[in-house]
């Protein structure tokens, strides 16, 4: 890891994405206690607009993915970086104005979605261009440990912010956080490999994609589990503000605390990830990752006010160790086993997958919070969180010591 510090252009990307990172968990608490603390929202709502965020991948992600693979892509992202710094900033604008909404936040959750589609998608497969083959698993090590870094500072900052100066003040920090990774990405000089003009139509080219990632047993096994495990985990991550606010009886500083909790075993998570793959093998280990976690999530619906509150930690910090380390694997797999040409769409179509559920998950656990209340809801989303983590142990991944390096024919 200390080589990759020393490539100017990994510096650069990995300073912007840890900084924009940190802006995005401030919003994460924020965002929610704006809607709950300053509109006074309920479960449904708090619900709708974690949905907000997610749907633009129903829509766009596939295109988003043919896009990524025609044109380059560190512009692509700067650009996105820009959009969402001006949504965010709208929102303590409006509240200094007076005239803030919950159709407000709906909309700036759903554009601000929209232009984390096509961000994500080429953030995804830029990696390769600033750090070599040989170092991607490190680089992707890396950078997923300063995301859950960031999610330990960012969601206590942001609870922190909101205690001290408002809610909204935590969606202004992440406007400038944006900003930040805006002028990391313009300082990067690595040039991109040049993207050859497609003879094909869009249509065509999403349907390559598609093909690839779900005829292929590896990446159709990956991508269904992370469908059904972000169905789960969106379901009682939309409902963990509500639940501690409310039902554990917490204040802000409290909640920033046990949202961040998972941000400590995303850390623990990335810096084992290597260690482990290199012992047990990447298929083995992406299992072992899981199935030892996992059944830690089942802590937060018994969680109570006072103490009680650990549990909740607990059931935050242990399953994300072993949720980073399998991302860890699955990100660098999927930079290297498709063909360079259909990265993007590959890793479109397998987020597509998995994100699909996530606007389901976060409107389920509404619906499922008004109808029997926040507690149970927050227990069945984590049961099917544990039940995706049983689909991964049945696929073709049980047999394997190692993650195949490439397929076995092109399609």
């Amino acid at each position: 890891m200390d080589g990759l510090l020393r490539r100017r252009d990994f510096r650069l990307l990995w300073l912007g994405q840890s900084t924009s990172r940190l802006g995005s968990n401030v919003s994460a608490v924020a965002l929610p206690l704006v809607a709950v603390v300053t509109l006074d929202a309920d479960a449904f709502t708090v619900g709708l607009l974690a949905a907000a965020a997610w749907v633009p991948w129903l829509v766009l992600g596939l295109p988003a993915g043919a896009w990524v693979d025609r044109v380059a892509r560190r512009p692509l992202m700067m650009a996105c970086d820009l959009v969402a710094a001006a949504l965010f900033l709208s929102v303590p604008v409006a509240a200094w104005l007076g005239v803030l909404s919950v159709p407000h936040l709906l909309t700036v959750a759903l554009l601000a979605g929209a232009a984390s589609v096509f961000f994500t998608t080429a953030y995804r497969v830029y990696l390769p261009t600033v750090v070599p083959d040989a170092q991607l698993g490190a680089g992707n090590a890396m950078l997923r440990g300063s995301e859950s870094a960031a999610q330990i500072a960012g969601r206590g900052l942001g609870g922190v912010l909101a205690q001290v100066f408002g809610a909204v003040s935590g969606l202004l920090a992440d406007a400038a956080t944006f900003v930040v990774s805006f002028f990391s990405l313009l300082s990067i000089r690595a040039i991109e490999a040049p993207r050859t003009g497609s003879r094909s139509s869009l249509r065509e080219e999403i349907g390559t994609g598609l093909r690839w990632t779900l005829g292929d047993p590896w990446l159709r096994a990956l991508a269904v589990f992370g469908c059904v495990a972000n169905l789960g985990l969106t379901g009682f991550q939309a409902l963990q503000v509500l639940f501690v606010t409310r039902d554990l009886g917490a204040g802000p500083a409290v909640v920033g605390i046990v949202v961040a909790s998972s941000g400590i075993g995303g850390v623990v998570g990335a810096i084992c990830a290597t260690r482990i793959t290199r012992r047990f093998g990447t298929a083995r280990g992406l299992l072992l990752c899981l199935t030892t976690t996992l059944p830690f999530l089942l802590l937060i619906p018994v969680a109570a006010p006072g103490w009680g509150v650990l549990l909740a930690v607990a059931g935050n910090l242990v399953p994300a160790a072993g949720i980073v380390a399998a991302n860890v694997v699955i990100a660098a797999f999927q930079q290297t086993y498709p063909p360079p040409g259909l990265r993007g769409r590959v890793v479109a179509t397998a987020n597509v997958v998995s994100y699909a559920a996530d606007p389901v998950g976060a409107v389920l656990g509404g619906a499922l919070a008004t109808v029997l209340g926040v507690r149970p809801a927050i227990g069945i989303m984590t049961g099917v969180v544990l039940a995706a983590g049983v689909l991964l142990v049945t696929s073709p991944l049980r047999r394997t010591r190692e993650l195949p390096a490439m397929p076995p024919k092109h399609r």
